[in-house]
C-alpha cells in the first residue's frame, strides 16, 4: 500500500480516526501536547497521511480572526502537525503543508501558525514568512501584548493577497484558553 492523503473536516472524521490522530500527536511532541492543543486543531480541515502501518502525518487548519490596522481578516491558522518517528525527513510533512496550503488559499485572507523550533525549517522553506512585528491578543481582560510569539509566529499569503505590513501595527488575535498560538 502506497501513503494516501485525504483530507476532511472535523465532523466527518471517526471517533476512532480522531482517537488515532490524537496518539500520533502525543508521540509526536513527546507527551506535551494537552487537551487544550488537541480542542484548538479541531473544527476545520485536517489533512492525514496514512500508509501500511497506519496513520503516518497530520495536520489541520481552523479558522481564526486576527486584526491589523483597522481590517479585519480571515486566517487559516494550521495546527497540529505531527509525523509519526519512523516516517519523519521523507517529506510527508511537506505533503500535509501542501494539502493545508491549498486549503488556506481557497478560503482565506492568508495563512498563520507558530511554529516549534523542530518545525520552523520545513515552514521557512514552504515561504513562510515571519512576522516581524508586535503581536497581541484581545483577552477577556482587554488587549494582551504576546512577546513570547513574536519569535514563532509564521505568515503566509493566500494567492494574490498581500500580507499585513508590520510598520502598521501589531496583529492583534482572537482569545482561546491554553496557548492563544
Amino acid at each position: 500500500m502506497s501513503d494516501t492523503l485525504r483530507t476532511a473536516h472535523t465532523y466527518q472524521l471517526s471517533d476512532d480516526s480522531l482517537a488515532e490522530i490524537r496518539s500520533l500527536l502525543d508521540t509526536a511532541f513527546h507527551g506535551d501536547f494537552g487537551e487544550e492543543d488537541w480542542t484548538h486543531g479541531l473544527g476545520g480541515i485536517h489533512a492525514c497521511i496514512r500508509d501500511r502501518d497506519g496513520l503516518a502525518a497530520h495536520g489541520s487548519v481552523i479558522m481564526r480572526r486576527l486584526l491589523h490596522a483597522g481590517r479585519s481578516y480571515r486566517v487559516g491558522y494550521v495546527e497540529a502537525v505531527g509525523v509519526r518517528a519512523d516516517r519523519r525527513r521523507q517529506g510527508l510533512g511537506g505533503r500535509v503543508m501542501a494539502a493545508l496550503e491549498s486549503v488556506i488559499d481557497g478560503a482565506y485572507d492568508l495563512g498563520a501558525l507558530s511554529a516549534s523550533d523542530d518545525g520552523a525549517a520545513l515552514y521557512r522553506a514552504r515561504g513562510w514568512q515571519l512576522w516581524s512585528g508586535r503581536i497581541e491578543a484581545l483577552s477577556p481582560d482587554g488587549v494582551v501584548h504576546l512577546p513570547d510569539e513574536e519569535t514563532s509566529t509564521y505568515l503566509r499569503p493566500a494567492v494574490d493577497r498581500p500580507l499585513p505590513d508590520p510598520a502598521l501595527g501589531a496583529l492583534l488575535f482572537d482569545w482561546r484558553d491554553g496557548d492563544v498560538l
